[in-house]
């Protein structure tokens, strides 16, 4: 009979936000895959889990995915962990997942905390949609194109970002971005839990100044403000857009679509006038 696979969620800093379903799984496992076993292993000390423990980290994931999905094929239960949060979220396991899915192997989440919805909900930014980026890119090239290509973006975009890095992320926001609403979140559901809220200038200042910069962040991009409506008469526009080189077909079309009208509403408009 083949095995199970649980990916549970564990505290992304307090040790009190883990379900009773997530403790019972763990107990009952065969054996727990962790991240870090020496980290795992402090929650499962605080709540007496004596269960063996096997690292699984970016660095051997294609070597455990192997045995692991042996274990499972013969039967075991393996609980997949991450240092904190949801596994495979900006962490290893997707291998594991994947190879467990094509042996017929079951895998039941046990959800729980999560640091991205966690600072979304308390952010104060926009809930309804939002778009989640993992890490920004270490190198300034390729973190400037993520970041300008999210231009355009509606929802509120989240990423995780390094103590080492904050401020050269802040300052690559504010390059790409502009003027936006931003939220930094730092060591969520910790002792010294913070939330920071300006503009990417603004608090890259305030990180900046202080004598060292410490946590896991979590960092939240509002979208950018609607412009002011253009409260110039449609004639005005079309005829200033015509000046401009504008055939009146082409300038009655970028009138329209700026103003989320109809090529035909603006066309009869100036009819009327």
């Amino acid at each position: 009979m083949p095995g199970l696979l649980y990916i549970v969620a564990t505290p992304i800093g307090n040790l009190e936000d883990i379900s009773y379903r997530a403790v019972r799984v763990l107990g009952e496992a065969d054996v727990i895959a962790c991240e870090d076993t020496r980290q795992s292993r402090k929650l499962l000390d605080h709540y007496g889990i004596h269960k063996p423990t096997i690292s699984y980290h970016d660095h051997n994931e294609a070597e455990r995915t192997a045995e692991l999905t042996a274990r499972l094929c013969a039967g075991e239960t393996v609980a997949l962990v991450s240092d904190a949060g949801m596994p495979l979220i900006s962490d290893p396991g997707y291998r594991l997942v994947r190879a467990a899915i094509e042996n017929g192997i079951a895998v039941h989440p046990v959800p729980g905390a999560s640091a991205a919805v966690a600072a979304l909900a308390a952010s104060g930014l926009p809930t309804d949609q939002f778009h989640f980026g993992g890490f920004l890119p270490h190198k300034p090239g390729q973190r400037a194109r993520v970041l300008q290509a999210l231009a355009a973006e509606e929802a509120t975009v989240i990423f995780y970002e390094a103590p080492h890095r904050i401020l050269e992320a802040l300052e690559a926001i504010g390059s790409a971005l502009g003027a936006r609403p931003i939220v930094v979140a730092r060591e969520l559901t910790k002792l010294h839990e913070e939330f920071l809220r300006g503009s990417a200038s603004e608090i890259r200042a305030q990180l900046a100044a202080r004598d060292a910069i410490k946590g896991e962040f979590t960092l939240l991009i509002g979208k950018a403000a609607a412009p002011p409506p253009d409260e110039t008469p449609l004639a005005e526009a079309v005829a200033a857009l015509e000046r401009q080189g504008a055939s009146r077909m082409d300038a009655i079309k970028q009138v329209a679509r700026r103003r989320g009208l109809s090529k035909r509403e603006v066309y009869d408009r100036l009819l009327e006038k």
